[in-house]
């Protein structure tokens, strides 16, 4: 009902008049309320059919607990996509230092492009990716260490029950190569439409049958531990070695087993030989109206993913996957809405840009304008705030006492610098102005320490009021972040060449705030 929240706000002066319903407002106008999302586990079901995927390592290893938590999600995401459009190419837009696209590659054998327009990104990636291959290699080496070690200790305690299984094994892999060949490519009704060709997906399910059938042995031989398995399955086909039949001492094979174990080698050499290095990272700033064929000489047919992709990017991205038929699907995960250029908001510079906000032709009919303010407290984490992670309420009263002094001081009301986190490397209030005024290339030497606490004393007494300001603020952030991803969707609802377009919840918002991803799938033929 039009009326439930008419009155938050008073109708006269248009001041906010009751909190409690403001808050049940913004909450029901929420993404998670609102039932716009597809669920996570539904798409991926729908994506995987009966193929239940790898299990790896634990990211958390080598990457902070954040960025472990988002690059598991989303690779696995990105990888049921890719088998499922029949796939093996990713362009990763906005790379930063090539989490996600080693991850992707290492893991999942995927051929990644990194694209960043920071070159001092691109060569920390290339360093990086280089001592996580060695990292990669270690963990494959104590893999197969624990492999023999667990394989003899069971051939010892149970040999009858190894004889058993071992016969098992000989008759098992080829009722599975049968069955395989026979099946046909997984369809999502109507969750996900058919994405690809049919005829290179029973060719991706062919070769991977063959090269399995060592992998089948393996995994049948013995139940290994839950860290062995993981070990093993996490590295790529051509960083595995293939075991031959006489490491696993399981007696003599057929002869029709042998030929077919002989061509799996084969053909696992030779992918070693031609895909030993399967990310590649780049250096190029990326617009709506960028040729991909110009940075990747050889683009094929490719999904486009996003890992937090910053202000326009996000949209850009969007834009270049609708326009390049090459570019079968899309995954893009954005952030720094307060970045986002509007096209309603400085209506008279740059008539005919390309903007971030708005990207639906419903919006833009509309005139409809968010405002940096709205933008900035989109980038605000509720579900952090929820639990207990308050907002930095000293920093941002700082940040407001500085705003007032270089108005009336200054007689400045907008400036391109930044002040950035001036505030962690700062002693004291005196401290945090002189460095902000150094940065906003003010002169600090026309206001005395003592002018400087004078402000702090006036405006100490309203830090309370901030910070109630600042909880409304969060409180509204998901409503404004609906607005700016719901046109993302619509934009795509808009076009004649996508099946199937969604918002997926992908991250635990406390551990990852900007948690919703927009996906999409190109028609068939498109």
């Amino acid at each position: 009902d039009d009326d439930t929240f008419s009155n938050v706000f008073c109708e006269h002066s248009k001041k906010l008049i009751n909190v409690h319903l403001f808050a049940l407002a913004a909450k029901f106008y929420s993404l998670y309320n609102l039932g716009v999302c597809t669920p996570l586990e539904d798409i991926l079901e729908a994506l995987r059919g009966d193929n239940q995927g790898i299990r790896g390592i634990k990211t958390d290893e080598f990457m902070n607990n954040k960025k472990s938590h988002e690059v598991q999600v989303m690779s696995e995401l990105v990888n049921n996509i890719a088998n499922y459009c029949g796939i093996k190419q990713v362009i990763d837009i906005g790379s930063g230092k090539g989490y996600l696209s080693s991850f992707l590659s290492m893991q999942y054998n995927l051929k990644v492009y990194g694209i960043d327009s920071s070159n001092t990104n691109t060569n920390g990636a290339h360093e990086r990716n280089r001592k996580l291959k060695k990292h990669w290699r270690a963990y494959q080496s104590r893999g197969r260490a624990n492999l023999e070690s667990q394989t003899l200790e069971k051939a010892n305690d149970r040999p009858a029950e190894s004889e058993i299984k071992c016969k098992a094994i000989n008759e098992k892999p080829l009722n599975n190569h049968s069955s395989l060949q026979s099946q046909d490519q997984v369809t999502i009704q109507d969750l996900v439409p058919s994405c690809g060709s049919t005829e290179i997906a029973t060719s991706e399910t062919s070769k991977h049958t063959e090269v399995d059938l060592v992998a089948q042995t393996q995994s049948d031989e013995s139940k290994l531990s839950e860290e062995v398995l993981a070990v093993l399955n996490v590295l790529p086909a051509d960083a595995v070695e293939v075991f031959s039949s006489s490491q696993w001492n399981c007696g003599e094979l057929c002869e029709e087993e042998k030929a077919q174990r002989k061509m799996a080698s084969v053909k696992a050499k030779e992918s070693k030989s031609s895909e030993s290095n399967l990310y590649f990272p780049l250096t190029s700033c990326i617009t709506a109206e960028t040729e991909l064929s110009d940075i990747i000489t050889d683009l094929e047919d490719c999904m486009m993913v996003g890992l937090h992709t910053c202000g326009d990017l996000a949209a850009n991205t969007l834009r270049i996957f609708t326009a390049k038929p090459e570019i079968k699907a899309v995954c893009s995960v954005g952030c720094c809405y307060h970045l986002l250029s509007e096209q309603f908001e400085n209506q008279e510079d740059c008539p005919e840009e390309v903007w971030g906000f708005p990207m639906c032709q419903y919006l833009k009919d509309q005139g409809w304008c968010c405002g940096r303010n709205a933008r900035m407290s989109a980038c605000l984490a509720l579900e952090r705030v929820a639990v207990g992670q308050m907002l930095p309420t000293e920093s941002l009263f700082y940040r407001a006492v500085l705003q007032v002094i270089i108005e009336e001081i200054y007689g400045v009301t907008k400036s391109d610098r930044h002040v950035g986190k001036t505030f962690s490397k700062s002693s004291s209030f005196i401290d945090y102005v002189r460095k902000s005024l150094k940065k906003l290339e003010l002169d600090d030497s026309k206001l005395p320490d003592s002018c400087i606490m004078d402000y702090y004393e006036k405006y100490k007494h309203r830090m309370n009021e901030l910070e109630a300001f600042n909880m409304l603020k969060v409180v509204l952030a998901p409503c404004i972040e609906v607005l700016i991803l719901l046109d993302r969707l619509c934009y795509l609802k808009e076009q004649d060449n996508i099946a199937w377009s969604g918002l997926v919840k992908l991250f635990d918002p406390v551990k990852s705030p900007r948690c919703y991803a927009v996906i999409a799938l190109k028609k068939q033929s498109c």
